[in-house]
């Protein structure tokens, strides 16, 4: 039997590691000694050659038992089915995911094409970029474009999603507008992650991962039945150490990871028509963050500091320290707090399926990051959020799976509440500034939506679908306040924004042969407006940003040309924006530049994305995925940044330089390739090795618009490898990794604060092992 492994903690990481090794050399020794199955299976694929250990059937669904047989016909690929299905989904097993070390949301970028996740000044906060569809959103205050799902659950703030991926079962990431089948409407898409369900046979596992500069990552779960349709799942992980980054200055250590995170699952089936499921989950991070590498500066006479690509320098002064309330020698770190519940509830009720899904996430934050990325207090930064979200929906769907007609309809509801404060130390800041600041802001919004969609299956393979939703978006921002430490204090009076909008959906799917399936389809998607909030010096600030509208055209190929030898997925799109929403700039007289959420009236891109399956000879499987687009501003008139911080650099005076970005490029990567290449090989009866490279290439990425020179992140190209030892059984495997084999430096994300620019450097060489086992 093949079993999935997760990981389990709630003490120091010495007792979790000592947990999750000895569970495995028990599993490993109680394998070797058992009669092991063979490792390759006695029948033949479709491809006339006969499978190696490695090449695994997908995963099973949510209901379905979670071992699944090795004596059967394994597939190179997975998710048959969805290759008739008319999208442009990127399916991800939990297999995947762990093999090429995915564990959090910024590791998706590497294994999915045109999706950019990036970390916001080096924390566990997150901003998405799909089909170069994003923007960058600092305060965390709005929706994105692109919305992350846990277990069918929309989470409206990214940050609240942060540490749950683990104990996977799959994720899916879907681009383009989304909304008339089910949650939250979005233009840009969405990622879905799901976990594993309880099972009702007992099911336990860990998994230990140690690598460089002290890393480790520990896992576990414990599956099965209460009692007559009633069963759980209890799993855990814990994360600790490997931080890489040291201080020039006193040879202090930054970024180790200090989090643990628990998740429980109650399963009950009353009868076979009736499904409950309640789940709840915390996470606690108290993780250092990754400092910054300044790379220009606009004011101050002292030289930006030269630094190695391991070092960053920051600074905690204790007057600083005292205001916010935290110990003195504070580094850049988190202190957050995530927990929440949800419980969903199927019924079929044999025609119809009905489904309602009610869920609370809370989020308790707290960010210190140096945002100048030097010594002196010129831009260190502590950010709270409280906030929450409360999200009902209620859907009706076709049971019969095999009728012509499919149909769903439903409603969404949508409520957050949110306060934050931003305490900025300027103190070193001069001769601009000199002081420490102090911004406050609450938030009330309140959304809901109806959705429907229908397809009908004609004659000769052919199937029409359209869907329909229409959203009210009501939000407004309260009790703004910037006050100087001992000085003045700005107070601001409120704003409201709301929006109704209709968005939809039409298209038509040829499954023209067996393993051929064609699609076109034109998609609407529609985005709230909102705020921004950060560093607030004017009411003008406070005037909201509208909503967004997208009209995209997608044509699409999903085929698998030689069964378990070849797939080819492809689509091509083509995006019609509206008030796009991209982060500006706006210029306060005698401040200086600062960023705020803004709409472009006309824009544009255009591109495609592919995966490539490959098992051309009986050991070799490959996986490549391909990301291209373009983008142009059609009419963006806005601050040049650039033109107007060079003319403080001539002048010493602030003035805005507008421009019409018509024409601009919009900055977006233009080419993303990642994959993956494994040799599967039988070494034994009872063993098998896998082996083989994996390799990531991103272009370049402009921070500002327009943005040349140190407004645009340098592309990078990244090199891995693994090789792991199986037994027939699977009940436990050893690998060893490593990953960017040839230490390249390159940067994930950049940023600016007053009028230092600072890239996010990415990880160093990491070499590693992993030691995992199920039962």
């Amino acid at each position: 039997m093949i079993t999935r492994t997760s990981r389990f903690r709630v003490g120091g990481s010495l007792w979790a590691s000592g947990v999750s090794i000895g569970a495995c050399v028990v599993a490993l020794l109680s394998a070797t000694s058992a009669q092991a199955a063979p490792v390759e299976a006695a029948a033949m694929p479709e491809s006339g050659r006969k499978p190696v250990i490695a090449a695994r059937q997908p995963l099973p669904a949510p209901t379905a038992p979670e071992a699944v047989e090795v004596s059967g016909i394994r597939r190179a690929f997975t998710h048959g089915a969805a290759q008739h299905l008319p999208d442009a989904d990127t399916r991800l097993t939990a297999e995947r995911l762990t093999e090429r070390g995915v564990v959090d949301l910024r590791g998706l970028e590497y294994v999915a094409p045109n999706l950019t996740v990036q970390t916001i000044n080096g924390t566990a906060s997150t901003n998405f970029y799909l089909r170069g569809l994003g923007f960058n959103d600092f305060t965390q205050n709005n929706m994105g474009p692109v919305v992350t799902y846990v277990d069918d659950v929309a989470f409206p703030y990214s940050t609240m999603a942060s540490g749950l991926m683990f104990d996977m079962a799959d994720v899916t990431v879907t681009p383009g507008p989304v909304g008339t089948e089910h949650g939250q409407s979005t233009t840009g898409g969405e990622v879905k992650l799901r976990t594993n369900d309880p099972t009702d046979t007992f099911h336990y596992g860990a998994s230990e991962d140690i690598a460089s500069y002290a890393r480790s990552r520990s896992d576990a779960y414990v599956s099965g039945p209460i009692a007559h349709g009633l069963s759980f799942r209890l799993a855990g992980q814990v994360r600790q150490g490997g931080g890489w980054q040291t201080n020039p200055l006193n040879g202090a250590h930054l970024g180790d990871a200090d989090s643990w995170a628990l998740r429980a699952k109650l399963k009950w089936t009353p009868d076979a028509r009736t499904t409950v499921m309640f789940s709840g989950h915390v996470v606690r991070d108290q993780s250092e963050v990754v400092g910054g590498v300044p790379v220009a500066r606009l004011i101050g006479s002292a030289p930006i500091p030269h630094l190695g690509w391991t070092q960053t320098e920051w600074s905690a002064k204790d007057a600083f320290t005292d205001v916010i309330g935290r110990r003195h020698g504070l580094k850049p770190s988190e202190n957050n707090w995530f927990w929440g519940a949800d419980l969903h509830i199927a019924h079929d009720f044999g025609p119809v399926t009905v489904t309602a899904i009610s869920a609370f996430e809370t989020e308790r934050e707290a960010e210190f990051t140096d945002q100048d990325a030097t010594a002196a207090a010129q831009a260190d930064a502590y950010r709270t959020i409280a906030a929450n979200s409360f999200t009902q929906e209620v859907r009706l769907a076709n049971s019969r799976g095999g009728d012509r007609l499919q149909w769903v309809v439903g409603a969404y509801y949508q409520r957050s509440r949110m306060n934050q404060a931003f305490p900025f130390d300027y103190t070193d800041y001069l001769p601009a500034r000199g002081y420490m600041q102090v911004s406050t802001f609450g938030l009330n919004q309140e959304a809901t939506s109806q959705f429907g969609h229908v397809s009908y299956r004609l004659p000769r393979n052919v199937t029409l679908f359209v869907g329909l939703l229409h959203e009210i978006d009501d939000r407004g921002i309260t009790g703004l306040t910037s006050r100087i430490y001992g000085g003045r204090t700005l107070n601001f009076h409120g704003e409201n924004t709301a929006a109704a909008q209709f968005a939809g959906q039409v298209g038509v799917s040829w499954q023209a042969t067996k393993n051929v399936l064609l699609y076109y389809k034109m998609s609407k998607g529609f985005k709230a407006g909102g705020f921004t909030a950060n560093n607030t010096q004017v009411q003008a600030q406070l005037d909201p940003f509208r909503p967004e509208t997208v009209l995209t055209y997608e044509l699409g190929l999903k085929s698998d040309p030689i069964p378990n030898v070849l797939r080819v997925n492809a689509a091509a799109f083509y995006n019609d924006f509206h008030n796009q929403q991209i982060l500006g700039t706006i210029l306060i007289p005698n401040y200086g530049p600062l960023s705020q959420l803004t709409n472009v009236p006309k824009s544009e891109s255009w591109g495609f994305e592919g995966t490539i399956d490959l098992h051309p000879v009986r050991h070799v499987f490959v996986t490549q995925n391909i990301g291209w687009q373009r983008g142009n501003f059609q009419n963006f008139p806005t601050v040049n940044r650039a033109k107007t911080n060079a003319y403080y650099a001539r002048t010493g005076e602030w003035k805005a330089i507008n421009d019409n970005f018509s024409g601009v490029d919009n900055g977006q990567p233009k080419l993303t390739l990642n994959g993956q290449l494994d040799w599967r090989q039988a070494v034994s009866h009872d063993y098998a090795v896998e082996f083989g490279p994996n390799w990531v290439y991103r272009g370049a990425q402009a921070m500002t618009p327009g943005g040349t020179g140190f407004y645009r992140l340098p592309p990078y190209f990244l090199l891995g490898a693994h090789v792991t030892l199986r037994p027939a059984s699977d009940r436990w495997q050893v690998t060893v990794y490593a990953s960017n084999i040839l230490n390249r430096q390159y940067f994930t994300s950049g940023g600016q604060a007053t009028t230092t620019y600072l890239y996010i450097p990415g990880s160093p060489r990491f070499i590693g092992g992993r030691v995992s086992c199920g039962f």
